[in-house]
């Protein structure tokens, strides 16, 4: 069995990414993702496979962005 990992969703590795294809359990409530260790999935911007856990902040391709839904624009969703 593989372990288990959990990360805010705000460190910067590619499990952590909207535009990273893989194995993931996200929980927005509490803004976490659960990774295996040994994870891999299609970065969705650089078309290669990539571990879970690499480190993107020095990644010169990478266009990271957090899990996050984007804030409603003003006027939008408002009854």
């Amino acid at each position: 069995m593989a372990e288990k990992l959990i990360l805010p969703t705000e460190v910067k590795v590619c499990a952590t990414c909207s535009y990273w294809d893989g194995e993931r359990q996200v929980d927005t409530e509490m803004k976490l993702v659960v990774v295996s260790g040994e994870c891999e999935g299609e970065c969705l911007v650089q078309g290669t496979s990539k571990p879970g856990l690499h480190d993107v902040r020095k990644e010169c391709d990478c266009i990271w962005e957090d899990l996050e839904p984007d804030d409603a624009p003003d006027g939008e969703n408002q009854v």
